[in-house]
């Protein structure tokens, strides 16, 4: 994994790369792509995501999205990244950290979606696998935790495989496709913090 370093803060504006892939901020440029893949993928997410409002694939309300996202990156409470594969620059999906928590904690929790047409093609696990680096790395974090539900295998399998941990069930936990859910809570430390 290398860090891109940005004029600024690095740890906040850092562009990842992995051996295939790059991660970087969502950037308005980046609406129609964005758009024309979540609506080519929409039954694809819609079970694992909240309802979409109608306005969900307009520019304005991606431009109203990257603003929230720079305040929360800004206020490091939160980190949004696109992921690109090197070789055409095509957008294969998103990753967030949020609820990011300093002092004792210093914890997330990581979210993530990908195009159907890249979906079960290994995109995930390298991209979640170098945003930890960054996680554990230049933001200094301490633990990233995940939640998936417990019919989403692969989302298990994802996690599993880049080092997360099933510590429990929480009941009715997020409303997803319209209803409260519930979901298996994951979480990984940083190498440097394990025992």
């Amino acid at each position: 994994m290398a860090f891109l370093r940005p004029a600024g803060d690095p740890a906040r504006e850092a562009t990842l790369e992995t051996r295939a892939l790059y991660l970087r901020p969502p950037q308005m440029r980046d609406w129609r792509a964005w758009a024309e893949l979540r609506a080519l993928s929409r039954e694809f997410l819609a079970p694992w995501e909240p309802i979409w409002p109608s306005d969900a694939l307009t520019r304005s309300a991606f431009r109203r999205r990257i603003r929230r996202q720079q305040r929360d990156g800004q206020d490091d409470v939160g980190y949004a990244f696109f992921l690109f594969r090197k070789e055409d620059d095509a957008l294969l999906g998103g990753m967030t950290l949020g609820n990011v928590q300093r002092g004792a904690a210093q914890s997330c929790s990581v979210g993530y979606w990908i195009g159907r047409p890249h979906a079960r093609r290994g995109h995930m696990s390298e991209a979640l696998g170098g945003l930890l680096g960054h996680c554990f790395g230049p933001l200094g974090l301490h633990r990233v935790e995940a939640a998936c539900m417990p019919n989403n295998v692969a989302s298990q399998k994802l996690l599993e495989k880049t080092g997360f941990t099933c510590e429990g069930e929480a009941r009715a936990y997020l409303k997803i496709a319209g209803a409260w859910r519930d979901h298996l809570l994951y979480a990984t430390i940083s190498p440097r913090d394990r025992r």
